[in-house]
C-alpha cells in the first residue's frame, strides 16, 4: 500500500482529503474493526502474533535486531506525557529481549527522559527522533565499556540553543490554552494538544506555524498523534538513525540481517520505509485503525506488542536464533543466561547532562 502524507490523527485533515474507504474506516473508531475496509487492511497488514511462524521464516538464518518506539508502543498513550511510565512486566520482557537480540529504543522523547522511563542499560537509545544516540552503558553488556563513545552521535547538537529559546517562547504563547503542553526534547520540541478543547487547536497550530516560519531556514514542523513536532532542518529521522545504529553494529548487510521495527506514529514511517526499501527487515505498526503505512504487519495495542515480544523471546532461546551461533556484534553480546536488571549508571531520572561531542554534521535540508 502506498504511503500518504496526510495527518493520521486530525479528523478535519482526513475529511478534507480524498478518502479510499480505509481512511473512512479510520474515522469510524472502534467500528472500523468490523468494517470490510478495515478487514481488507488487516489482510494486507496481518498480525505477527497470529502469523508468527510466517514472519520468522523471513528471518531464517539471519541475525535479528529489534527497534522499538516508546509512547504508544511499549506504553499506552496517556494524557500527561510525564506519566508514560513503563510497567515492570513490560520492562522484564524488554530486558529478556535485549539478552537475545541487539535491541534499541527509538523515540521522539529526549534520550535522557526515555532512558529514565525504561531504565535498562543494556539497550541502545536514540532520542529526539534519532538525533541523540548512545549505546549500552559500560558494564551492561560485553564490549560496552570500550564501545559506548563510538556509537554516541548528536547530529543536531548545534540546534540545541535555538530549541531552548523557542521552547520558552512557545510555553508563554500557549499559556492561554488549558491543557496545551510544550515538551523540550533537547533537539526537538513537542507541543501536545491532547488535553485541549477542540476549538483550541486552530490557534495553537497557528502559533506554532508562525514560530517555525520565523526560523524557516533552521526548523520544520510535522504532526504526530495529537502533537506538533518541531525539528531541525536536517536530513535525519528515525530511519536514518536506524541505519546509523545498524552500521555501528556492523549489521547493515541485508543478506545477513533481519531488523524488526515496531512503532505507532507517523515519525516511525521513516523507519518502516527504509527497512522495506533496503530489504533489511520489516515494520510493525501499532494501531487500532486502518492507516496508510509502509509497515508490513500490524498490532492492535501496547499489550499486543508485549505479547509479540514474549513470543520473540521464546523463539530467541531456540536454535532458530542465529545469535545462538554468532554470539556477538559490535557493542553487544548475547547473554549466557538471564541476568538481573542492569542499572543506568550515573543517570538519575530526568537529570540533564551536557551533550556528548558531535561526531559529524549531516547535510542541512
Amino acid at each position: 500500500m502506498g504511503m500518504s502524507r496526510i495527518s493520521f490523527e486530525l479528523k478535519d485533515d482526513l475529511e478534507a482529503s480524498p478518502s479510499d474507504g480505509i481512511l473512512t474506516a479510520c474515522l469510524e473508531g472502534s467500528a472500523a474493526s468490523i468494517s470490510p475496509a478495515y478487514n481488507a487492511w488487516k489482510a494486507e497488514h496481518p498480525c505477527p502474533i497470529q502469523q508468527f511462524d510466517s514472519l520468522m521464516r523471513q528471518a531464517a538464518g539471519k541475525l535479528v535486531t529489534v527497534f522499538l518506539d516508546y509512547d504508544g508502543t511499549l506504553t499506552p498513550i496517556v494524557s500527561n506525557p510525564e506519566a508514560a511510565t513503563m510497567s515492570e512486566s513490560t520492562r522484564g520482557v524488554v530486558r529478556r529481549l535485549a539478552e537475545l537480540f541487539p535491541s534499541a529504543i527509538v523515540s521522539g522523547r529526549s534520550r535522557l527522559k526515555v532512558q529514565s522511563f525504561v531504565q535498562l542499560a543494556e539497550l541502545f537509545y536514540a532520542g529526539s527522533h534519532g538525533m541523540d544516540i548512545t549505546g549500552p552503558a559500560p558494564g551492561a553488556t560485553a564490549g560496552a565499556a570500550t564501545w559506548e563513545d563510538q556509537v554516541a552521535f548528536q547530529p543536531a547538537a548545534a540546534f540545541q540553543p535555538v530549541m531552548a529559546t523557542l521552547c520558552e517562547e512557545l510555553e508563554e504563547a500557549v499559556r492561554p490554552f488549558p491543557g496545551a503542553v510544550v515538551e523540550n526534547n533537547t533537539f526537538c520540541l513537542s507541543v501536545h494538544f491532547r488535553n485541549c478543547d477542540a476549538h483550541s487547536f486552530p490557534p495553537i497550530l497557528g502559533l506554532v506555524e508562525a514560530a517555525v516560519a520565523s526560523r524557516s531556514d533552521q526548523l520544520r514542523m510535522t504532526r504526530g498523534r495529537k502533537v506538533l513536532e518541531i525539528r531541525p532542518k536536517l536530513e535525519w529521522d528515525k530511519g536514518t538513525a536506524l541505519i546509523h545504529l545498524l552500521g555501528c553494529m556492523e549489521l547493515a548487510d541485508a543478506e545477513q540481517v533481519f531488523a524488526l521495527y515496531i512503532g505507532d506514529d507517523r515519525t516511525d514511517e521513516d523507519a518502516f520505509k527504509v527497512l522495506a526499501e533496503r530489504g533489511l527487515g520489516c515494520g510493525i505498526l501499532v494501531s487500532t485503525h486502518a492507516k496508510p503505512t509502509a509497515a508490513s504487519w500490524s498490532l492492535h495495542s501496547p499489550s499486543d506488542v508485549v505479547a509479540f515480544l514474549e513470543k520473540l523471546v521464546t523463539w530467541g532461546r531456540s536454535g532458530a536464533n542465529a545469535w545462538q551461533s554468532k554470539r556477538s556484534c559490535k557493542g553487544w553480546h548475547i547473554a549466557a543466561r538471564p541476568t538481573a536488571a542492569a542499572a543506568m549508571p550515573g543517570l538519575p531520572p530526568r537529570t540533564p547532562t551536557a551533550p556528548t561531542p558531535v561526531a559529524r554534521t549531516p547535510t542541512q535540508g
